[in-house]
């Protein structure tokens, strides 16, 4: 096991550092003090050769200008918030709008774009790196301060297990996730649509044309939103179902866990052999098929275009605060808002 640090570039003035974690099994991944960003995880396929499996880029520059929130933490809220506004403890709190009328991810500065305090620590059997970050009252339009603390953890079982933590001084909203684009081809050199995901899902939650959640839960049964028993993303995205069709001929939509730490997404790519296994505490994930990639810039020396990754978004339901019969994102004042979700790669 080991950890192997150095400067990755600069942003507003400040280094950014990057920190390689690397177990005896020789996978390895990398995180930046920028967002917390994972910029490569190196895994090896049936025939024991290690590649990147992650979409992003190695500098700062194209993450600030080109980045679709490759690999970011998104907080404080993921996902979007409809109209940017909400009341809270008879307070209305507006937010800046980044997507139409939505806030989305925090929005323009959020998390993403904040410079983290970083310390790692080294064990017998695994690495790990522990991320803190002070958001200010008022920072994006949000009430009280908050202190998150994110830890990414490889072990010698090919797990990278992650951790959020967050306090606050006066109630707010945190719904936090990580925004990787996984690609198990290996560096990139084919799309996810022959990807397979498997998702113990029975529900999906409708959006509107704003991709604002009505409230809804739809059936997966008898639609393209089924992965119950594993199927490819291009068997989902060519559909001409109207929510397939709403957000640019794909899926980003929530879905509804009904289990918890029982190999609840799987993700496998049947060429390189790799399989992806999450296992989470949130109650949803939203399944992002990039479909709004477009072809504006290179990903390292890959053409950017739709469906090159996929999110699998761990997280509470989004814009939950309007709809009270989601389970809420309220972090009360002294309380412990506390997350884990774990990433293990194998292979068939």
């Amino acid at each position: 096991m080991k950890i192997v640090s150095g400067e990755f570039g600069q942003y507003q003035g400040e280094k950014v550092y990057s920190y390689k974690l690397e177990n005896n099994q020789g996978m390895s991944i990398t995180c930046i003090t920028l967002g917390c960003i994972i910029t490569e995880i190196n895994t090896a396929n049936q025939n024991g050769e290690f590649e990147n499996v992650v979409l992003g880029f190695d500098d700062v520059d194209s993450y600030i200008e080109k980045s679709p929130y490759f690999g970011a933490v998104i907080g404080r809220v993921a996902g979007r918030i409809d109209k940017g506004e909400f009341d809270l403890n008879g307070e209305t709190y507006t937010l800046p709008q980044n997507e139409n009328t939505n806030h989305l991810h925090g929005g323009p500065e959020g998390f993403d774009r904040q410079l983290w305090q970083a310390s790692t620590f080294e064990k017998e059997d695994e690495v790990g790196i522990e991320f803190s970050y002070r958001s200010k009252a008022g920072e994006a339009g949000y009430p009280g301060n908050l202190n998150v603390r994110v830890t990414y953890i490889l072990n010698n079982q090919n797990e990278i297990v992650v951790h959020y933590f967050a306090t606050t001084d006066k109630d707010t909203l945190v719904n936090l996730t990580n925004h990787t684009y996984f690609n198990l081809s290996g560096n990139v050199k084919q799309d996810i649509l022959s990807h397979e995901l498997t998702l113990k899902s029975q529900k999906v939650l409708e959006l509107n044309e704003s991709f604002i959640p009505t409230g809804k839960f739809l059936d997966v049964a008898n639609t393209p939103f089924d992965f119950r028993d594993g199927k490819k993303i291009n068997d989902a995205v060519s559909s001409n179902d109207p929510q397939i069709k709403l957000v640019g001929q794909g899926v980003d939509h929530p879905f509804l866990l009904d289990e918890n730490h029982n190999e609840e997404i799987c993700l496998s790519d049947e060429e390189s052999g790799r399989k992806l296994i999450i296992e989470t505490d949130e109650q949803s994930v939203v399944v992002y098929t990039s479909n709004m990639l477009d072809d504006s810039f290179t990903i390292r020396d890959v053409q950017s275009s739709k469906y090159l990754g996929i999110c699998l978004e761990t997280q509470g339901l989004p814009d939950s605060i309007h709809h009270p019969e989601f389970s809420p994102c309220i972090l009360k004042a002294g309380d412990e808002y506390k997350t884990t979700t774990i990433y293990k790669f194998t292979t068939k």
